[in-house]
């Protein structure tokens, strides 16, 4: 297996279940293309006591034939075993050839675990058989399930209210990369990118893996954002539907929904979601939110003080803000348009808010930089109410220790320079702030920049925490 890069605190969770004296039952989900497979077989050097990827559109009879090539490859008594007839007696099988308890852990893995789900084929009642009343008493087993489709690990897995409720020892949503992973990334490809090339490339795949094993590190950030996502036949410029299509049941929906947030950067309340997506206001579209949550393309936030019945759901996914940005509306004629006008007002003020979300991927790094990884905090955005001129702050850390962070993120090629015009909007941002929150904490102005403020003028008075892009390199941990 090749060496695999960042996922560090997933690869703890592997061994501490190896080393665990009960039985465990992971699922690992996320979006496609996030390399779950990939982190598995590595973390167990693909040595499994049995394996089974599912089948994609078929029916049971393909399936169980599939799991029955998969039993016999792992098993030599299984040669003249027969083909089973239904889900309970494949299990029966799988239990027959796995044997007495043993002293190490026994690893089963089912990759592409929704497929084998059939219409009318039971399979979730036998795997509950399976588990609750055979693998679960015993302390031997690893059971590991695994598929890109969300709405059914979600949906019949995740949050199942029936046998399997409660059942599940752990789970695991894989992420995308952090960018400290992306660094570590292309430094195991030998890149000589800096932190500037590496976010722009992020800014636009995010930290999907698979995206960026399609990089040409002998190109610029720019280069390969041009060829990747407006060459005619490129894989990026025809993702989007796949992508959506291979998750979601009915991903019409879910599309309906990111258009309409992709609209309005801070976000949509959820009545303003419906009406602009032309959803119906029903427990159906709490799902459809939920699914996208689960996926990391939504986030559902609640701004400063506000209660939680206010919450904004945003757009998030770099890949989807891009290309309904750009891509969607690009001519298939114009091969370079990314080259010929990256540097135009649009693509720059679209790099700001790019910039933003990154940040906003990253707070656990911000607030270690920050020194306060131990203090309570909560964060927000913020917009001042009513019809005055509106005031936004994108992000908001309210601390325990009496102290609000605002935080301004600027996206820039050079040291960041404050104008006098600037100065002015931060310094109001400031009073109108606490104005109209009535709060009595100290406030702290943070500047989150690429390069960090320029140098011949100061602002001791005005900026508390000037920070860099490399704060958001930094690698941090829960475990």
């Amino acid at each position: 297996m090749g060496r695999i890069v960042g996922r560090s605190e997933e690869q703890a969770l592997f061994r501490k279940m190896k080393r665990s004296s009960r039985s465990e039952f992971i699922a690992v989900y996320g979006r496609r293309r996030i390399g779950k497979t990939y982190l598995i077989r590595n973390a167990f050097d693909n040595k499994f006591h049995f394996h089974i990827t599912g089948l994609a559109n078929t029916g049971l009879k393909k399936q169980l034939y599939n799991f029955h090539t998969s039993l016999k490859e792992h098993f030599r008594g299984a040669k003249n075993t027969a083909q089973p007839e239904n889900w309970f007696e494949a299990f029966q099988q799988l239990i027959r050839f796995l044997g007495k308890p043993a002293v190490h852990k026994k690893i089963i893995f089912f990759d592409e675990l929704p497929w084998l789900d059939t219409p009318r084929s039971d399979f979730i009642s036998a795997l509950e058989h399976f588990w609750n009343s055979w693998a679960s008493p015993r302390k031997d087993i690893i059971l590991i399930v695994c598929g890109s489709a969300a709405s059914w690990m979600i949906n019949k897995l995740i949050n199942d209210k029936g046998g399997l409720h409660n059942r599940l020892t752990y789970r695991m949503k894989l992420e995308p990369f952090t960018l400290a992973e992306c660094e570590q990334f292309f430094q195991a490809k030998n890149a000589v990118y800096d932190r500037y090339q590496i976010i722009q490339l992020y800014m636009v795949l995010g930290g999907v893996p698979y995206y960026l094993e399609y990089i040409d590190v002998g190109r610029s950030a720019v280069q390969n954002i041009n060829t990747l996502c407006f060459s005619p036949n490129s894989m990026l410029r025809n993702e989007f539907n796949n992508l959506y299509a291979s998750l979601f049941k009915k991903s019409e929906n879910h599309i309906a929904i990111v258009e309409a947030l992709a609209r309005k950067n801070k976000g949509l309340s959820r009545e303003e979601l419906i009406k602009a997506s032309g959803l119906p206001n029903g427990g159906g579209t709490s799902r459809l939110l939920i699914e996208l949550e689960e996926s990391s393309f939504i986030r559902k936030y609640t701004a400063f003080g506000k209660h939680e019945k206010n919450s904004l759901y945003q757009l998030i996914d770099s890949y989807s803000l891009f290309y309904l940005k750009f891509i969607k509306k690009a001519s298939k004629q114009d091969k370079n348009i990314w080259l010929n006008s990256f540097d135009s007002p649009p693509m720059r003020a679209w790099s700001g808010y790019a910039f933003e979300q990154v940040c906003l991927q990253h707070i656990d790094q911000i607030k270690q930089a920050l020194g306060i990884s131990g203090v309570q905090t909560e964060t927000s955005s913020w917009t001042n109410p009513g019809k005055q001129e509106q005031i936004q702050i994108d992000l908001v850390i309210d601390r325990a220790d009496r102290v609000i962070n605002l935080c301004e993120m600027k996206f820039s090629i050079n040291p960041f320079s404050i104008s006098k015009k600037y100065e002015t909007e931060l310094w109001k941002k400031i009073e109108v702030f606490k104005q109209q929150t009535r709060t009595r904490k100290t406030i702290f102005l943070t500047l989150i920049t690429t390069y960090g403020l320029h140098e011949k003028k100061t602002f001791s008075n005005l900026v508390q925490n000037n920070l860099t892009m490399n704060v958001l390199f930094r690698e941090t941990s829960s475990l």
